[in-house]
């Protein structure tokens, strides 16, 4: 790869950033030899424009937008917009990911019955030699703050529209179905609970709870059938503790299929290695975002009791000698109160670091 010219292996190639916040640009160098043309590699570049600089005061400034563009595009720029705001349900609670890292699954648990309901239901008519397999999904809270604290799923209290499921699931994956066993879940497990730091016990200093490892790699069952619990005073690797199914523990043995998105099932080695496509029983041709959407058109009576209450994993009980810290959404701690995590307490406002969130604090001993 080389950087500078904008290439892999000589061919330019671009990557664009994200959320339109760069134009990737490839310039290719044609040569003519009077019969064809070709392409000069080593003439040719690639590189990224950024939207935004800064000027000579340091304040960020954005490129002009073009005037020819957004006259074009008005029609359909209106039906998008109208397209979105479509009722499919209403919600009795806040859905919301800003405590998703210390229990809360009120965002994440109607994606997880979306696509077992899915699953179950295409396996049942379809796959039957997989329809006596349990059907389970995972899922994770892919806005958990990385841009800062208005970077969570925060679905209100009140009608629910397209928009808001493309909230609820922020990418465009679609639904696969992956056929493990029960070790196989454990070793997933151990590897979304990368999460975390490991926290010492005994230190009397501030600890931070959650580790750089992304929110969004933060899969986690929402269901009353799987318990299981995460002790972040162990390293990692030997967190997921007290792991059973239907309330005995879990047979390594017992083959499950897991609903999941097709980056999860392809692209998730580094969790078990039947993540690499191997296990992959089913790939639907089905957005996990429309799932989640035609999930709640048939159900759209959404309540905190029905579809953001149950709780699959708890942190290890621990005593900790110092307080146990993480950031999240400034001034959010009604939204932890609502969900009942009773150990989670405000420390600061405002975290200082200049991203819009506050510091809280979470009682490993509750």
């Amino acid at each position: 790869v080389d950087h500078k010219a904008g290439t892999v292996n000589g061919v330019p190639a671009v990557m664009a950033s994200s959320w339109g916040k760069s134009l990737g640009v490839v310039q290719l160098a044609l040569q003519w030899d009077g019969a064809k043309w070709t392409v000069n590699k080593a003439a040719s570049k690639s590189e990224l424009r950024n939207i935004q600089s800064k000027n000579a005061a340091g304040t960020t400034v954005t490129v002009d937008a073009d005037t020819s563009v957004a006259p074009l595009i008005e029609t359909q720029h209106q039906a998008a917009i109208q397209y979105v705001k479509t009722p499919i349900g209403q919600t009795d609670f806040r859905m919301s990911t800003l405590f998703a890292d210390v229990g809360d699954p009120g965002a994440i648990q109607i994606v997880n019955q979306a696509q077992q309901a899915y699953v179950a239901a295409y396996l049942k008519a379809s796959l039957p030699q997989y329809a006596q397999l349990p059907v389970l999904s995972v899922s994770a809270p892919f806005k958990s703050g990385f841009q800062g604290g208005a970077d969570y799923t925060d679905v209100a209290v009140g009608p629910l529209a397209i928009n808001n499921a493309a909230d609820l699931y922020l990418y465009p994956n679609t639904v696969y179905a992956v056929k493990v066993n029960g070790g196989d879940i454990k070793n997933w497990l151990e590897a979304a609970a990368k999460r975390f730091n490991q926290i010492d016990p005994a230190k009397t200093g501030e600890q931070q709870l959650i580790s750089t490892f992304p929110g969004y790699n933060f899969d986690m069952f929402t269901t009353a059938d799987v318990q299981y619990e995460i002790d972040v005073t162990k390293p990692v690797g030997s967190r997921i503790q007290n792991l059973s199914y239907l309330g005995k523990p879990i047979d390594v043995a017992q083959e499950f299929v897991i609903a999941t998105n097709n980056y999860r099932a392809t692209s998730g080695k580094s969790f078990i290695d039947k993540l690499d496509g191997s296990g992959t029983i089913w790939a639907s041709p089905d957005a996990n975002r429309d799932v989640v959407i035609e999930y709640v058109r048939k159900n759209p009576a959404v309540t905190r009791t029905g579809n953001g209450a149950a709780k699959s994993w708890r942190f290890a009980k621990a005593t900790v000698a110092g307080p146990v810290v993480f950031s999240s959404g400034a001034n959010g701690l009604s939204v932890a109160q609502a969900a009942g995590l009773s150990n989670v307490t405000l420390v600061a406002a405002d975290d200082g670091s200049g991203k819009g969130t506050s510091k809280y604090a979470v009682d490993l001993s509750k």
